[in-house]
């Protein structure tokens, strides 16, 4: 009898683990539930980096909208590489959306989410599944290693002169007050 039990336990346990290993929706539902206790939160630094030159990094909409980051100077840019695949990408979803809703009428502030994948259709799909009104983009030209070396996620805030103001590799809590507070202090800068 006891050596059944132990066998019942040990194939339940067996299965958690292939579902967290295996299903990206059950790893992010894991992965949201550290963020919301507080474990993962982008370091906010007072450092600018310069990056050589904005203009002619492109991306573009499933419209065929394109927005060049160089045209963006004046505005604060919240930049965000992710993919539809990826579950900490998709565990930090919940607060973008967050913040983006709190901040999409601010003309003084632009939110570009681009899809690891270059998948347009796929990954505006996701969004309306899950009820986001995020603006999705692929990268229309090459985008260089200081804002993104191909980790997903990857979050770039930039400041009104186009200077990084902050780069995070890894899942994060942006609906956060440090990080509604650094945008709005970033606007007034």
């Amino acid at each position: 009898m006891k050596f059944l039990k132990k066998n019942i336990v040990n194939t339940i346990l067996l299965v958690l683990f292939a579902v967290l290993f295996f299903v990206p929706d059950a790893k992010a539902f894991v992965l949201k539930g550290f963020i919301n206790i507080g474990l993962f939160s982008p370091d906010i630094k007072e450092e600018k980096t310069v990056v050589p030159d904005l203009d002619g990094i492109k991306f573009k909409n499933a419209k065929g909208e394109i927005v060049d980051l160089g045209e963006l100077k004046g505005k604060v840019v919240f930049l965000n590489f992710w993919a539809t695949w990826c579950p900490p990408c998709r565990a930090e979803m919940p607060s973008i959306n967050k913040l983006y809703t709190q901040f999409k009428d601010d003309a003084d502030v632009v939110f570009i989410f681009v899809d690891g994948d270059g998948d347009l259709p796929k990954a505006n799909a996701f969004m309306k599944a899950r009820n986001y009104q995020m603006p999705v983009f692929k990268a229309e030209s090459n985008v260089p290693n200081q804002i993104f070396s191909g980790s997903l996620p990857t979050t770039v805030i930039f400041d009104k002169q186009g200077r990084i103001s902050l780069k995070h590799e890894g899942m994060a809590d942006y609906s956060s007050k440090k990080i509604i507070d650094f945008l709005m202090k970033l606007k007034a800068g």
